[in-house]
């Protein structure tokens, strides 16, 4: 790892070319007035604090500094901490106590005298760990985009006894809530000994309009078995200053948040606010969402329990289908914008004929269509299964039917179904064409929702779990997740900034067109819109100037030549 340097607001100031400001998430802020606790230091300017520079590339800090103002809003900018290293390597770090708070003490990691880790050789992460965001690379490519490596570290900034942690589950159900919990707060006492833990009923609003839940071990036992959450969950009821107000008052430091990308929005808001309020509370966010368009994670818990639990539905309709004289099966999954358990149920099945997702544009009539597939496959098969995501074809669907946009709580655009719609369309096509036909339209959106995981996603819920405690002990806020089979700490603004969406230019997709030889329903149009799509997909958050790198990385470091 390269070292560092902290500039001077005024070398800072001739480096970059423009005045550095004071810290405007500095506790003395105006129009801040609830504080409390010890005094907090002085924020340094955001070029000392924010943005951490290797003296090999210190000629590179403004067009580093300018990259990343231009690549994320003003008010992320702010937070964001890049660590630059030769070769093109770039950590895109996670905030830390020590980024606001002063002499801070620590401790040692109660885990060394554990006896259940004694066995093991090297527990504790090293430091100067990470993970790159992209593994399959070139042989010039530069190093790229490295999030800090999930796990122990030796030291923590909190004795167990003064640990007090809450739990809270927002948006909507997924299999695998009653997991986390559990593990967070069987990980909790156990490994770091903690016993004041708290669980947030129904929510955001949980915060400030219901009492506490006490959670131990013995509480939450067996509740692994049942789906849902045991602490509910409601959307919306988002309140950054009342969420705060009340962390603060019941002196609440460790806050672990568990939901889909709005809920971890919801949780850099609360970060921000305890930081402009000089807190010692260390933010966790654990990434939910039974779609799996969580950014840059490999995937989200639950997910692999929703695919296999979707098998059911694509295997009634199967049945259905085939006991029928051109019958056809259709299923509706979930998928609001990325189409991914649609696609993974439909490789694993190998009984869908048509697949269709909202990342794949497809039409209806004439050549190439949807209702000329279905005529073709019911004359070569007598029946058909049709997968499709629930968020499909809403573009379709709102040229035919008039309907005002709405949200719900959460400010997701209520959908319209789909798969009602599509029935109703290839009946009436049928009809028209003067064809025998029997379609049943199956929805198992609520069952699989509500299902408890599965053991590949039980082992993923404590493994998340375990992450997220050991990197809110070491003082960190983030949001944990796997990224290329590593765990990770993650900035809350790029698992929020985007959606992680099946890439249909992907060999992945190309399968699934193989599987059930259904057409692809794009135009050329459409592709060279994906492929542009994909290319500024895969571009790193903060350009780094490989060849400097490269350069300055050859010569010697006593300056010889």
């Amino acid at each position: 790892m390269a070292s560092h340097i902290i500039l001077p607001k005024e070398e800072a100031e001739a480096a970059l070319g423009v005045a550095v400001e004071e810290d405007h998430d500095s506790p003395a802020a105006p129009g801040y007035q609830h504080q409390q606790g010890p005094p907090v230091a002085k924020a340094l300017p955001f070029s000392a604090t924010c943005v951490r520079i290797s003296r090999d590339s210190y000629p590179n800090l403004r067009a580093l500094r300018n990259a990343s103002a231009m690549s994320l809003p003003d008010d992320d900018a702010a937070y964001a901490k890049l660590e630059e290293g030769d070769y093109g390597y770039l950590l895109d770090d996670v905030p830390h106590f020590t980024d606001y708070l002063s002499d801070l003490p620590t401790f040692p990691n109660p885990l060394q005298d554990h006896p259940a880790y004694s066995t093991v050789k090297q527990y504790f992460v090293n430091a100067d760990d990470t993970v790159p965001e992209k593994v399959v690379v070139q042989k010039d490519s530069p190093r790229g985009v490295h999030f800090r490596r999930a796990g122990p570290r030796q030291r923590v900034y909190f004795e167990s006894e003064d640990v007090k942690a809450c739990i809270v589950t927002c948006g909507g159900l997924c299999p695998g809530l009653n997991t986390v919990i559990r593990e967070l707060v069987c990980g909790l006492s156990h490994m770091y000994n903690v016993n004041d833990i708290f669980g947030i009923q129904n929510g955001y609003k949980g915060f400030y309009s219901s009492n506490y839940l006490p959670m131990t071990p013995k509480s939450v036992n067996d509740i692994h078995k049942r789906g849902g959450t045991v602490l509910g969950t409601s959307r919306g009821g988002h309140d950054t200053k009342k969420i705060v107000d009340n962390i603060q008052d019941r002196g609440i430091n460790q806050v672990y948040i568990i939901g889909g990308d709005g809920t971890q929005k919801g949780a850099y808001e609360i970060y921000k606010e305890i930081r402009r309020r000089g807190l010692k509370v260390a933010v966790a966010g654990v990434p939910k969402t039974i779609d799996n368009d969580i950014a840059v994670i490999d995937k989200s818990f639950g997910f692999d329990s929703a695919v296999e639990e979707a098998q059911r539905a694509i295997d009634a309709a199967h049945v259905e289908a085939s006991s029928a004289e051109n019958g056809i099966g259709l299923v509706k999954l979930m998928g609001r914008y990325s189409g991914f358990i649609a696609m993974y149920a439909t490789l694993a099945s190998r009984d869908v004929d048509c697949c269709l997702i909202p990342e794949s544009p497809f039409y209806l009539e004439g050549e190439g269509g949807l209702f000329e597939y279905i005529e073709k496959r019911l004359k070569e098969n007598n029946h058909m299964v049709i997968v499709v995501a629930e968020g499909a074809g809403q573009d379709l669907i709102a040229k035919s039917i008039a309907a005002a946009d709405q949200i719900d709580a959460s400010g997701n655009k209520l959908l319209l179904d789909v798969g009602l719609w599509l029935t109703h369309k290839i009946k009436d096509y049928c009809k028209n064409k003067k064809m025998e036909m029997t379609i049943k339209y199956i929805d198992p959106t609520y069952m699989i929702r509500a299902i408890p995981s599965n053991a590949s996603d039980n082992v993923y819920c404590t493994l998340l779990a375990h992450s997220a405690i050991h990197g809110a002990m070491a003082g960190y806020s983030f949001t944990v997740g796997m990224v290329n089979g590593r765990h990770a700490y993650i900035p809350f603004h790029r698992v929020t900034s985007t959606r992680n969406k099946v890439k249909i230019t992907d060999r992945m997709w190309a399968r699934l067109l193989s599987s059930t030889n259904q057409p692809s329903f794009l135009s050329q149009k459409d592709i060279d819109a994906a492929r542009e799509a994909d290319k500024l997909a895969s571009k790193s958050p903060v350009p780094v100037n490989t060849k400097e790198h490269g350069e300055n990385a050859k010569k010697p470091a006593n300056g010889e030549k």
